[in-house]
Formats: C-alpha cells, structure tokens, sequence
C-alpha cells in the first residue's frame, strides 16, 4: 500500500519516522513544501493552495492514503480537502486529550505555529475536552526555522526556549508539542523543564488512526521510501544525506517524554 506523508518542511519525518516502525511493509512517500515552509507565518487561504496542490501532485503519484503531517496544514485545509478528495485523509491533532485523561485537572500548555495556535480547530478542541481553564496555548515560531537548518540544540535553541517557556511549571502537567517540527527538541526541552512535567506528542495517536482507516494487509515486500521538494524528487546524494541526518535525530529523540 502506498502511504504518502505531507508537511510543510521536515517536521513530518517524525511522524513517518513512527509509521516506519509500526508499518514496516508499506510503501511510504514523504513530501516536503520546501519551496513555501514554514506555513505558519502564511495566510490560512495560501495554505489551503498550497495543500491543494500537494494533495494533487500525490494522487496523481497513485497514493491511497494521506496522512497531513503538519498541524497547521490540519487546522487550516484538512476538512476542505477530506470534502474534496474521496482517499483517507487523516491529519493532526495536539495530544491535548492525552494529558488531560492522564492528568486530570492538570494545566497543559499547548505549543504550536502561529496559525495553529490562532485557528478555529484547536479552540474547538479546547471546547469539546472542557479544557478552558486547564489548556494554555503559545507560539514557537523560530523553532521551524531551527529545525529546519538543522540547529538542534545549539546555545540560540536553549536560549531561545527558556525565554519563551519562563511558566510558573508547579501547575502543569504537560507540554504538548502541537508543531511536527518541535519534535526535534525534545532533549533540550527535557533539559530546561521541570522533571515532573511530560513531553507528549500526536504521532503515536496519528498513526493509529492512520492503521485503523486503511487496515493495512500484511506483504513480503520491504518497506521503501521516496522523498519529494514541492513535486520534484529527491535524489540528490546531499539532500538524501540530510534528510538521513534528520532521521537518525528523531531516533536519538525517540524515548524523551
């Protein structure tokens, strides 16, 4: 089965990253936007072009799943799209519900892009789980463009972190990491956080969903990968280099919670 994965950049890779692991047999395309990352700075109606043009391009690569690995792709284009294109489409959604089920009456701060942060979805999302006065929410704007160039945990990360995360933490449970991209930081956002405070994620709960619309068969084939730059594929021994470095992070990163 052939399982694509969009993002606006390389946030994504984390959550194919997961999928590899749990779907070892399938055929996986990985597709970037390198040409218009980040989304969050941008409108909510470039967006939904963007996403529009991506999810042609991979239909016409005969994919007969998407999975939107992007939060903000999620929020702004995911219902548009799923009202567009009759394949499963399954998108992201912040690990809000985890830490509120684990951690009742517990304060989750919710970090996202942005536009994610602003947009109608996760207000909604906020409603349905009563989380009113437990979900704080903020933007992590720089920390696209660190992940992007590949500064992980650099002094300007550290810095740049403990300037915008300086919460009273005595009366939160959770952050929630509510940006594909921030997935990358979790040791230095383990260094600076309280111990008693848990990282959580959506991958785990986005693959699932993925595995419970498409039920995957089983096959003797090996699992393979293409990687796509906004329609054009990879096959440049620097760029798949650095997408390999990009991986072998989310594997160092794999555990932290």
């Amino acid at each position: 089965m052939k399982i694509a994965f969009f993002d606006s950049g390389i946030g994504g890779l984390s959550v194919l990253h997961h999928a590899m692991k749990i779907l070892p047999q399938a055929e996986f395309i990985f597709y970037a936007d390198e040409d218009n990352v980040p989304y969050g700075t941008k409108s909510p109606e470039e967006v939904l072009t963007y996403v529009d043009a991506a999810f042609q391009f991979l239909i016409a690569q005969g994919v007969e799943a998407i999975v939107v690995a992007c939060n903000t792709a999620t929020s702004v284009a995911v219902k548009k799209m799923r009202e567009k294109y009759s394949l499963p489409i399954i998108g992201m959604e912040p690990a809000m519900k985890v830490a509120l089920d684990t951690f009742p009456n517990r304060k989750v701060l919710v970090t996202a892009t942005a536009i994610t942060i602003t947009g109608k979805k996760i207000q909604r999302l906020i409603e349905r789980l009563h989380a009113e006065n437990l979900a704080e929410l903020k933007a992590l704007p720089r920390l696209v463009e660190f992940a992007e160039r590949q500064e992980f945990n650099s002094l300007a990360v550290e810095e740049y972190l403990r300037g915008e995360l300086n919460y009273d933490w005595e009366n939160f449970s959770s952050l929630v990491l509510g940006c594909t991209h921030f997935n990358y930081f979790k040791d230095t956002l383990r260094k600076i956080l309280p111990p008693h405070v848990k990282i959580l994620d959506g991958n785990a709960g986005t693959v699932n969903e993925l595995i419970r619309r498409i039920e995957p068969t089983s096959s003797a084939k090996i699992s393979s990968v293409e990687f796509f730059y906004s329609g054009r594929r990879v096959t440049d021994a620097i760029e798949l280099a650095r997408l390999e470095k990009f991986l072998r992070r989310l594997d160092e990163m794999e555990g932290l919670s």
